[in-house]
C-alpha cells in the first residue's frame, strides 16, 4: 500500500508542477523530470516514470482549463 500512495503523490506531483510552464512540450519536458525522479525515490521504473510524467505534463493545462471556456 505504500508505494501506491507514493505513486499516487508523484502524479499529483508531476501534474501540479508541470502544469507551471508555459508549452505542451515545456511542461511534458517538465513532467519527464519529476516522473523519472519519483520513480527514482520509489525504486520503480525510471523510464515508465518518465513517460507517465510526459504524459500527464503535457495534458496538465487540458485538465486545469476544463470547464472554463478557454
Amino acid at each position: 500500500m505504500p508505494i501506491y500512495i507514493a505513486r499516487v503523490t508523484g502524479i499529483v506531483a508531476a501534474l501540479a508542477l508541470s502544469g507551471c510552464y508555459g508549452t505542451d512540450n515545456e511542461r511534458a519536458l517538465g513532467g519527464a523530470l519529476v516522473g523519472a525522479l519519483g520513480a527514482s525515490a520509489i525504486s520503480g521504473s525510471v523510464a515508465g516514470g518518465a513517460v507517465t510524467g510526459a504524459l500527464v505534463g503535457a495534458l496538465a493545462d487540458d485538465f486545469a482549463t476544463r470547464g472554463r471556456g478557454y
